[in-house]
Formats: structure tokens, sequence, C-alpha cells
């Protein structure tokens, strides 16, 4: 089989390499299909940690930083009874522990790991459950705040967390979703997955106040990046969650303690539940994942599409490890 590795900053290779068995508690997939995530390529393929203050070593885990993806089982380890061979799954979570991912044709996963699709569904549509499940955790804990059912809710930063953000609160019977994003394209392709309102975060058009009748009643930020979240604190009443990965401070100012006070959450954990709540989504036809994936390719092309995330001309890219 072939899979991939990251040799260098910038270098990649297609390897041939022997196709893994599957360890206890395991399955083998043979990948159809695995979408970039693209925090962790573009950091990954330029030579900086997902993470603040993470070390890099190269060559990278083979087949990493691969982690959305879905497949075929095609082999079970010992004990695995939840699933069968020839079920379609799909990877709902990456533990994080050094392993090899999925930028390849085959790949061992923990069958505590991978749901099963129940329908049939193209590999754009259903890849990127993991990056679904970990929004969802978000609006996990609006949940501890009274949700968004009936809401105004802001989603800032337009990228693939936050159109899938845009779906999710409308699922969750947001009674209007505002999209903020400073790049018209984004704003429009929000649109049409269900935003009623999108704005760039512009301080002059939108002047910050939590009294005024624009303001949120809750919102997510995709961004990670503190003017964002300010942005978003200034002008919500209840909550702000934050999804991006935060790698500086953010500034809670006396204005945000009263009228009542705007909470600030950090994120919560990954969990099954999240996951299959998002499957169920995408399998009833509530979340559209397949409108992330702005280019398909081969997998040996994996630089080309990086570059593409790095122009900010794909909000995902969808690999074919067999094509």
């Amino acid at each position: 089989m072939r899979q991939l590795w990251i040799d260098a900053p910038g270098e990649v290779s297609w390897r041939e390499v022997a196709r893994p068995e599957p360890a206890a508690g395991e399955v083998l997939i043979k990948v159809l299909g695995v979408t970039t995530c693209p925090h962790w390529d573009l950091h990954i393929l330029g030579g900086e940690p997902m993470f603040p203050g993470q070390s890099l070593t190269y060559p990278y885990l083979p087949g990493q930083p691969g982690h959305e993806a879905m497949g075929e089982v095609v082999a079970l380890g010992a004990g695995v009874t939840t699933l069968a061979v020839g079920d379609q799954v799909v990877a709902w979570r990456d533990t994080g522990q050094p392993r090899p991912g999925f930028y390849a044709q085959f790949n061992t996963f923990a069958a505590v790991d991978v749901l099963r699709i129940s329908v049939a569904l193209e590999p754009a549509q259903i890849a990127s459950l993991e990056l679904a499940m970990c929004v969802e955790v978000s609006f996990q804990r609006l949940a501890e705040l009274g949700g968004v059912a009936g809401r105004r809710v802001g989603v800032a930063g337009l990228g693939p967390g936050g159109l899938v953000a845009v779906q999710l609160a409308k699922a969750h019977g947001a009674a209007s979703v505002v999209g903020i994003d400073p790049v018209a394209s984004r704003r429009e392709l929000a649109q049409t997955l269900g935003a009623d309102e999108v704005s760039a975060p512009d301080v002059v058009l939108w002047p910050a106040s939590r009294a005024d009748e624009r303001a949120l009643d809750v919102a997510v930020d995709c961004t990670g990046v503190p003017p964002s979240i300010e942005f978003l604190m200034d002008r919500t009443r209840h909550a702000v969650t934050i999804f991006g990965v935060l790698r500086d401070e953010v500034r809670y100012a006396g204005r945000h303690m009263w009228g009542p006070g705007v909470t600030l959450m950090g994120y919560g954990d990954h969990n099954r539940p999240a996951a299959e709540a998002a499957l169920g989504l995408v399998e009833a036809g509530k979340l559209d994942l397949g409108a992330l994936v702005s280019a398909t390719m081969p997998l040996s092309r994996y630089v080309d599409g990086v570059e593409l995330l790095r122009r900010k001309q794909a909000i995902k890219v969808l690999f074919y490890p067999w094509a």
C-alpha cells in the first residue's frame, strides 16, 4: 500500500509500505476519502507545531496529520464485535496518541473511534465528521447555559469550523444566525448553508453594544484570534464560547462584567454522543459537510492541495488515496 510521509517542512513522499494488521480492538480500514484539517496541514507542512509549546520532529508520523477520513472495514482485530467486514465507517475522533494517520490507502484504528455509516454517502459528504463532532462539543457547552434554541447566535470565522457551526446552530433551533467573516465569498457560502445574516467584523458598521437590537444572545468563535473574540464579547449578551485554537491572551474587561456579565467559555471534551449527534444530522440531510470541500485530488498531490489552503483558494480539500 501507499502512505504519505511529511519528510521535512514543505517536503513529502508517497511511499510504498507494508499494509498494517489490526491489533486487538482495532479494525483495518480501506481509506476511500480523507479531508484536510487546514490548521493541522498548514502548520505541520509549514514546520510549525499545531499547539503553542509543542516540538516537531521530521519525518513526521507516517500518514499524519490525516484524521478526517471515511472508508470500508476490511479486517477485524481480536475482540471486535460491533463492526463487520464491509461496513462503511467514519473516524469520529483522533485521540492525539502517536500513531499512523489516514493519509494512506489503509489504516488501522480503534473500533471505538469509528462510527458505522447507515446510509449511502459519498466521501465528501461524511469524511469531515470528526470536525463536526468537535464543533458540536461547543454547542454542548452552550447547552450548559440554556442552549441556542430561540436565540440570536453569532458565528465568527467562516472557515470549515464556522460553516459547520452555522448549520449546527440552525439544527439546534436558533431563531437567527449571524455569520461573521472578513472574506465575502465565505459570507456568501454561509448564507447558502443557513445563515440569516452575514457581516464583516467591522467596528464602524457594527458599533460595540451589548444592549443594541443587533446584539447577539450567544456566540461561537471559530478563529481563536483575540480581536475576534473581543469583538464578539462586546456584542453578545450572554455567552461566547471559543472553538478556535487560542494562541494569545484575551482581554476580559469591566464592560463585559455587568449588565449581566457575558460568560467566556473554553472548550469541552471530545465525546461519542457529540459525534453521534453530528452523524445523525448528516444522515438526515441537515448538515452538509460536502459544501466545505472546494477541491478533490489524488492524495499523491498533497502539497498542491495544501497550497490551495494556504492561498485561501479552498476551504477543504478531499484526497482520494486510490486515484
